[in-house]
């Protein structure tokens, strides 16, 4: 089993992040040997794993130390991010995830909805056993009606060439954003800390998730398709206009709308040409600025925290700078 090679740099987490890798894989058993194993690959193929590493640091906080039950929590965390995936796939028709081919055009939507929502069954199985309250399942089922809220609206603006910076934060703020602020909050509150400091916990976990999808959707136009993983600006190909390109179209609609209208029928030339006047029209500098922004406002609340025996404030204070240099 190999982690990211972030990891490297946090042996500890690293040993953590493993064991909750270890939990997943334990968990899925389907009647479906087929779909158990691209589910399985899945989990296998080098995700980030970023939320339950911050669900872990969170935990350390907190006076009531379990390990087994942190890398649990962190684990149902995966399994909810993880689900949540395979269903953008269906919806997005991605044939890519990670490099592999996805569930949905392995096996089909059908049974990526299926696979999609055994994962869903599993993330609160392990919450179930693990939370010490209903608290955290109240937290984690107002994390997901967001995370719905999130989706839907990115699919209400599909193809909207009048898009607001606002508009795209607001969904981004519930499709990935919130599920790093349940990362942070469970991880802080399922610990002993108080609800206050685990409202906290998830403030930062916000700005951090916020941070991290705009740095995801720079990517597009920095990044090719091998290190990305998934073809470049398919997102762009089925409507769906991140940061960049919606700061771009607010500048100059007019040299956009010809490659844009063409929806599905873009070519690669077409996508290069809408990279080149993205880049042009300042859309990848003013991402790039508002992503230093929400990583500034979160490493301003991560440095008031207390200090701890684990070292955990400094942890993630270099970790989440590191979202701001990623280059994958």
């Amino acid at each position: 089993m190999k982690l990211h090679p972030m990891w490297q740099e946090y042996p500890d987490l690293a040993k953590q992040l493993t064991t909750t890798l270890e939990l997943m894989e334990s968990v899925v058993k389907l009647k479906n040997k087929k779909v158990e194993a691209a589910v399985l690959d899945m989990i296998q193929a080098g995700g980030k794993l970023l939320r339950p590493a911050y669900q872990l640091l969170f935990s350390q906080f907190g006076p009531d130390q379990d390990e087994k039950k942190a890398t649990s929590l962190a684990a149902s965390i995966e399994m909810l991010h993880t689900a949540t995936l395979i269903h953008d796939d269906i919806v997005d028709e991605s044939a890519l995830r990670r490099g592999l081919p996805t569930i949905r055009s392995a096996f089909g939507n059908d049974t990526a909805v299926y696979a999609g929502d055994y994962l869903f069954i599993c993330c609160f199985k392990l919450l179930s056993d693990y939370s010490t309250s209903l608290r955290s399942l109240q937290l984690n089922s107002r994390s997901m009606e967001k995370i719905l809220d999130g989706e839907l609206g990115q699919m209400d603006d599909r193809y909207k060439l009048d898009q607001t910076v606002a508009e795209y934060v607001e969904n981004i703020s519930g499709k990935t954003a919130e599920l790093f602020a349940l990362s942070c909050s469970v991880g802080a509150f399922e610990s002993g800390n108080s609800e206050r400091f685990a409202k906290k916990a998830g403030t930062i976990g916000l700005n951090i998730g916020i941070a991290f999808q705009i740095m995801d959707d720079l990517l597009d136009y920095q990044a090719d398709a091998a290190t990305l993983g998934k073809p470049v600006l398919e997102d762009v190909r089925q409507g769906v206009y991140s940061l960049p390109l919606i700061y771009a179209l607010n500048q100059e609609k007019e040299q956009l709308r010809p490659y844009l209208e063409k929806k599905k029928q873009m070519t690669d030339e077409d996508t290069l040409q809408v990279q080149k006047l993205v880049q042009q029209l300042g859309g990848v500098a003013y991402a790039q600025q508002l992503a230093a922004d929400y990583t500034e406002e979160a490493l301003k609340d991560i440095r008031k925290l207390p200090d701890n025996f684990f070292g955990t404030k400094e942890t993630l204070e270099r970790l989440t700078s590191q979202i701001l240099t990623r280059k994958s």
